[in-house]
Formats: structure tokens, sequence, C-alpha cells
């Protein structure tokens, strides 16, 4: 695939750094409690923000009969409700856009052939699954909606990993369509890479389930959790293995050590090959755990807390790259090998 022309490569860097923009901003619009602000889903009039004082008093009666409001924010007047309908607007209005930007090129790019037989069906399904993101993030809005006043952390986790399994398919994409001279056959290489990339997949799913129960807040000392090194009340709930989804000291106690687990994992990566590109995932990993300790220790600050799940999505990538460059592309054969021995990438 890699005979496409540039336009449509360069095309795809584009959305993939609009969907890493969109994981940030998800990532603000959660730790602001701003996702709940917008209590109806308008997907085609909703790109037009309240126009007057009687459509922001509106807006906020709306918000108002909500749990969030009716609970947490009762007293809320118009500016204070401004300040958290405005990122939720944007996280919107964001999505919005990514589909345009992916959909009306890919049409263009389509109708004048410039899109690669093999390359079509992959875009179709990113297409779709872009669709899907949305009436996901819906489902997770209404979630909060009905008698709670947050969002279910199951349905935030699933929001969250799907944005970035669409982010990392787009990066994969963009790989291939790049410079096939960069990679080497090293299948041992490509299979811990990808071990690792499903462990930062779980992780992360655990970070999301954190979120949604607020346990970052519970315990904010490191190395240990409050003083423990397994803290008390990890199995409080009933039944048992409720815990490791709904309480929140499990869940932070899980995201702790599967977090040092992957850095191990990423160090021993570069220690069995030391490439520039594992050199970047060490560094990446390094500054990953860097992060969630500040975020923990700090009580989890906002600005850190989104850092560091922009980081956890850099050193996805990094993962990324390492695999992709450990695979030669598809059909073409390896040169330590005869040249009817086709390899797999």
């Amino acid at each position: 695939m890699h005979t496409a022309s540039p336009s449509l490569r360069n095309w795809l860097i584009v959305v993939a750094g609009m969907i890493f923009f969109m994981i940030v901003l998800g990532a603000l619009t959660r730790l602001t409690e701003s996702g709940l602000s917008m209590v109806e889903w308008k997907p085609v009039t909703g790109v037009l923000p309240p126009m007057s004082d009687a459509a922001w008093q509106a807006e906020l009666q709306k918000y108002l009969s909500s749990p969030q409001g009716r609970l947490v924010n009762r007293t809320f007047t118009v500016p204070e409700f401004q300040q958290i309908f405005w990122l939720e607007f944007l996280h919107r209005l964001w999505g919005r856009m990514i589909g345009v930007v992916f959909a009306v090129p890919l049409a263009w790019f389509w109708l004048r052939g410039q899109v690669p037989a093999p390359l079509k069906p992959r875009l179709l399904i990113m297409l779709v699954l872009g669709g899907l993101q949305g009436v996901l993030g819906w489902a997770m809005v209404a979630s909060g909606l009905v008698d709670r006043p947050s969002v279910s952390q199951y349905r935030l986790a699933a929001h969250l990993i799907l944005a970035v399994v669409l982010y990392a398919y787009s990066v994969w994409l963009i790989l291939e369509l790049g410079d096939p001279g960069v990679r080497r056959d090293d299948p041992k290489t490509a299979r811990k890479a990808g071990a690792l990339i499903g462990l930062v997949l779980i992780v992360m799913t655990f970070g999301a389930f954190m979120a949604g129960l607020r346990a970052g807040w519970s315990h904010n000392t490191f190395p240990t959790m409050s003083g423990y090194w397994i803290p008390p009340g990890m199995f409080d709930l009933s039944p048992w293995w409720t815990n490791f989804f709904e309480n929140g000291t499990t869940i932070q106690f899980i995201h702790r050590w599967l977090a040092k687990l992957l850095v191990l994992g990423v160090l021993a990566l570069l220690i069995r090959a030391r490439r520039p590109e594992t050199y970047v995932a060490a560094a990446m990993a390094l500054v990953q755990m860097s992060l969630g300790i500040a975020t923990i220790l700090t009580g989890v600050d906002i600005t850190l807390a989104a850092m560091h799940q922009a980081g956890a999505v850099l050193l996805l990538t990094t993962l990324i790259v390492v695999r992709h460059r450990a695979l030669l592309p598809r059909s073409v054969p390896s040169p330590a090998r005869p040249a009817s021995a086709m390899v797999r990438g």
C-alpha cells in the first residue's frame, strides 16, 4: 500500500492528530465534570450553542433537571454553567469536525481513484467505527442522566478505548503508507511489542475505571497507597469479582501495578532490541510513569491528569512504531530467506 499518493497519507496524519486531540479533550471534559452539561444529543442541529440570554437560561434549566444539576450544582448561575458547557460543546463539535475531515476527503480520494484497493475496506471500517464512537459517546452521557450524577465507568472505558483503537488504527495505516525500507524481519520483537500494546490498552481501561469512579482521589501517596502496600478494603464488595471493576481502591491498586509491569516490559524490549524506536518507547514509558506518579501525588491535578492520558497514547504510538518496523510488508520476501518464502506483515 506504500504506492498511495503522499496527499492521502498526509490526510490520515491530520485525522490521527485530530483524534489524539479529541482524546486529550475528552480527558479534560471528564476531569472538569463537564461531560453532563449538555443533556440532549442533537447530531445535526447541535452544532450551534445557545445564541441569546433566554436560550442560555433554557439550557441551564434543562441541566438543573438532570441528576448532576439537581444533586451537585443546583446553585449554578448561567456564567458558572457556561464554564462547563463550553468544554463539552467543544468536545462534541470537534467530534463532528473529525467526521467531516475524514468522510469528505475519503469520498474525494475514492472518486478520483486514489485509494489503493487494499486500503478501501480499512478506511470504511474507520468510517463505521467513527460513527459508532459518536453513538457510544451519547450512551455514556445518557448513563449519567437517569439517577446518578456521574457516567457509567464501563461506558466511559468503552468510549475511551474505542477512540484509542481508532487512533491506533489510523497510525498503523499511516505507517503502512510510509517507507518500507525502514522495516526488518524481527518477529520476536513484533510479538513482544504486540503484547505490550495489549497491556497499554488494559492499563488505560483501568485508568478509565479510575476516572469514572474518581478512584484517583482515594490514595494520594506513592509508592504505597496511604501507607499500605496492600491497602484495606480491596474486597469489601460482594460478589468478590465486582471489586475489580467497581471498587476504587482495588482498581487503583491494579492500575498502579499493571503500569509498573508495563514500564518493565518496555525496558526489557529495549534491552532485547536496541533501536531508535525502542529507545523512544522506553523514554516515553518513564515519562508516562512520572506523570502518573505526579498525578497521584497532587490529588489528580487536572493538567497533569490530562497529560498522563496523552502520555499513554504517545507510549502506545511508540510501541505501534516498534511493532510495525519489526515486520516486513506483506508479500515482500525476506532478504534472509529464499525469495519464495513470503513473510506476512
